[in-house]
Parts: structure tokens; sequence; C-alpha cells
């Protein structure tokens, strides 16, 4: 029983040594910055909703441009998407980037609206639709 509370005390003293020799030389012990909360792992529909984002970016560009006129449309969608989906700031930075990039991948392309953009409108619409069906069939929220 001596020996455990000499290898205590041998314990407590080398734990203590550094914040007593800080304290002699005046610094104060260095305090760690909290550890980031790590991010949960993703949903089951992440893909489909990243997938989703970035077609929404790549409306809001196609449609204004073909005369629809509606793209504020679209970017509403990403918003509610944002408002129900990004949880984290790193969830939001994902999402907010596919959306970005649809967009500006179709900005670049398309300066002007021809029949190639129309027929992306259309698939678009068509893939959008079904990707919209499947995460509300598939994992809830309807």
């Amino acid at each position: 029983m001596k020996r455990m509370g000499v290898v205590l005390v041998g314990l407590t003293l080398a734990a203590l040594a550094p914040v007593a020799a800080q304290a002699q030389s005046g610094a104060r012990p260095q305090q760690q910055a909290p550890a980031p909360a790590q991010e949960p792992p993703p949903p089951p529909y992440e893909p489909q909703l990243l997938r989703l984002s970035e077609i929404l970016g790549a409306l809001s560009w196609l449609r204004e441009i073909c005369g629809d006129k509606d793209g504020e449309q679209w970017r509403a969608s990403m918003r509610t998407i944002m408002e129900a989906e990004a949880q984290t700031e790193a969830r939001r930075q994902r999402l907010a980037g596919a959306y970005n990039r649809g967009f500006r991948n179709y900005e670049t392309l398309h300066r002007s609206c021809t029949p190639n953009a129309e027929t992306i409108i259309e698939r678009f619409l068509d893939e959008g639709g079904k990707l919209a069906n499947e995460v509300t069939n598939r994992f809830g929220g309807g």
C-alpha cells in the first residue's frame, strides 16, 4: 500500500512539474483551443441532394436566359433546401458549392438560349423531379 502511495505521489509530481516550471519562469500555461465539433455523418441521400443542388443552380441560369425569367424560383428552392438541410457550416458549404458550380458551369457555356440549352432544361427538370421524388419517397420528409 505504501508503495502505491509513492507511485501516486511520483505521478502527481511528474504531472505538475511543467506547471511549476512555467510558474517559476513567469510564463502562463498555454490553453489549448477546444477541438472543433466533429461533423455528423452525412445523410444517406447526400449524393442526390448535392446533384439536385447543382441542377437548381443550372436551372437558375438557363431558365433566365431562355426567357422563362423564373430564376428566383430556383434560388428560392435552393434556400429552402439550405434551411432544412444545412445543419453544419461544412454541409452548407457543400450544398452552396454544388448550386454555384451548376450555375457557373452553365453560365460559362451558355451566354444565350440555344436549342441545346432548352434540351438541357428539359433534362434537368426531369432529373431534378426524379431526385426530389426519390429523396422524399425513400428517405421520408413527405
